[in-house]
């Protein structure tokens, strides 16, 4: 399982919402969290991408990316 880095902001808000029951950090754990979660998955299909073994997966890894940074098809390469 790999290990995955999380700001110290994130951090201290984790633990006063599960330590000190600080309830009012609710929806900052929430969108750091999913912050977070959008750059592991954006990281995952640049991977995908670069690392495909047919230029089939290459392309269809590279079109997800860019759908999802939300590139207009007319900039695209």
């Amino acid at each position: 399982m790999k290990n995955i880095q999380i700001s110290e902001k994130l951090f201290i808000a984790l633990v006063k919402y599960h330590l000190l029951d600080m309830k009012d950090v609710q929806s900052e754990i929430k969108k750091g969290l999913m912050d977070k979660m959008d750059s592991i998955t954006m990281r995952g299909l640049y991977s995908q991408y670069k690392t495909a073994p047919t230029e089939e997966e290459k392309e269809k890894a590279r079109k997800e990316y860019l759908d999802k940074r939300g590139v207009p098809d007319n900039f695209r390469w």
